[in-house]
């Protein structure tokens, strides 16, 4: 029997999940260990939080459409389907993602994999990894993306800290191998090319680094002409904290730095209406000129660029320690898609908000279109978790009930769209977490 008792008992405990659900966060979970579950702060229930996250885990790892594919008794690889490689920002996403759930043979066997043909075992490129590399594990590029290392590394101390060093694999030691391989050193050659500052000046014979040892922000590549700028989307200030917590190099304080130093870096770089950031800029976060500037689109809010507002959030809910600011970035980022339409946003723009001129859109899989991609509708779902506004409620709807399905014209894209829709069902149910050492 439905009673003027009951009603008000029920008005008054909607009420408090919706104020609960826009509570801004003021601690890290590095000093809480506590996570938000904004899927059922917002009324979804457990048991079908539980059944989601099961589901876009499935969709990428054992579907149809998956992307993840064993290699005979102990290895594995997540590839690129559209591209037809195996990159290094996969296999790092995918470790990352094994070892949040616990996933300890996936995880094994892509390390494993990313081992043995990716990275380099000797030579000036010790330690560094083939940023991509064709499914047989044949190099397509020698060279390193500085956001594969960063994630290797990470994923690699979560690691040790879920399993030990004992079941096979010296997670630690590995990890620690790769730091002590990308710290500046020399690289020789016949005819070395030169060295760049943080604004493109040349200093004398080049040097390897993964983190610009005088602006200590992350290259977008560790050498050549990828030293002289960054990429916005490579910032994730709250894994610096894992490496100074638990990497044991003797090198915590410069992690720590490098971590406020690139909570810096992406005021700078983002737009102060829009919220939205360039894929590529120099290291004080204006914008290039010539290659990665308006040339090619470089400038502009496209495929990486996605990456951000995930990226701030995982900053937000483990660290906190920039919250004030990452609150407004998040409500600034929705506000501007929301007037853009929850449901008709595009994937690419100049980050003044302007669409794109034609031959800027970067295309993807042969295609050439401004899409409302679910990858980007993942991304900045995942910005509620930093926002107090109620649109963000609709941003989180609109993810939840998002099919990741062929476009009209035949384009899908399993990998990218599909490891950044998981990523973001992981942050908001809150099962991306900061992985503590056992007691």
């Amino acid at each position: 029997m439905i009673t003027r008792k009951n009603i008000i008992l029920s008005f008054f405990i909607l009420m408090s999940l919706g104020t609960h659900a826009f509570e801004p966060w003021k601690k890290g979970a590095f000093e809480t260990r506590k996570y938000r579950n904004l899927f059922v702060e917002m009324g979804y229930q457990q048991k079908d939080v539980d059944a989601k996250v099961k589901e876009v885990f499935n969709d990428v790892f054992h579907g149809t459409n998956k992307v993840y594919f064993e290699v005979g008794d102990s290895m594995g690889y997540i590839s690129d389907i559209k591209n037809h490689d195996v990159r290094t920002e996969g296999m790092s996403y995918g470790m990352m993602i094994a070892v949040q759930l616990g996933e300890k043979d996936i995880f094994d066997r892509l390390w494993r994999w990313s081992r043995h043909y990716m990275q380099h075992q000797e030579g000036p490129k010790e330690g560094y990894f083939a940023w991509s590399c064709k499914t047989d594990g044949t190099h397509n590029s020698e060279g390193a993306a500085s956001d594969g290392e960063l994630y290797f590394i990470t994923s690699l101390l979560f690691a040790y800290n879920r399993w030990g060093n004992d079941t096979g694999i010296n997670y630690k030691a590995e990890a620690q191998r790769i730091l002590n391989c990308t710290m500046p050193r020399q690289i020789h050659s016949d005819n070395p090319p030169q060295n760049f500052g943080p604004m493109g000046q040349q200093r004398g014979p080049r040097q390897s680094f993964l983190i610009h040892p005088e602006t200590k922000l992350i290259t977008f590549t560790p050498e050549g002409f990828g030293q002289r700028f960054t990429d916005p989307s490579y910032h994730i200030p709250a894994f610096y904290e894992v490496w100074a917590k638990w990497a044991d190099d003797e090198r915590a304080d410069f992690w720590n730095e490098c971590a406020i130093k690139s909570r810096e870096f992406l005021h700078q770089a983002i737009h102060p209406q829009t919220g939205l950031n360039p894929d590529m800029c120099n290291y004080d976060g204006t914008l290039m000129q010539g290659f990665g500037g308006r040339r090619n689109g470089g400038a502009n809010f496209r495929y990486d660029s996605w990456r951000v507002p995930m990226n701030i959030v995982l900053d937000y809910e483990w660290s906190c320690a920039d919250g004030d600011w990452q609150q407004q970035y998040g409500e600034r980022i929705q506000n501007f898609f929301y007037r853009q339409g929850v449901s008709t946003f595009v994937d690419q723009y100049r980050i003044d908000g302007s669409l794109p001129a034609d031959d800027e859109i970067l295309q993807a899989g042969g295609f050439r279109k401004l899409r409302h991609s679910i990858g980007l509708v993942a991304t900045i779902a995942s910005a509620s978790m930093m926002c107090s506004h109620e649109k963000s409620k609709e941003f989180v709807d609109a993810l939840w009930n998002a099919k990741h399905e062929p476009f009209e014209d035949g384009y899908f894209d399993a990998y990218y769209d599909g490891l950044l829709r998981l990523f973001a069902f992981l942050h908001l149910s809150g099962c991306y977490q900061v992985i503590f050492p056992k007691k």
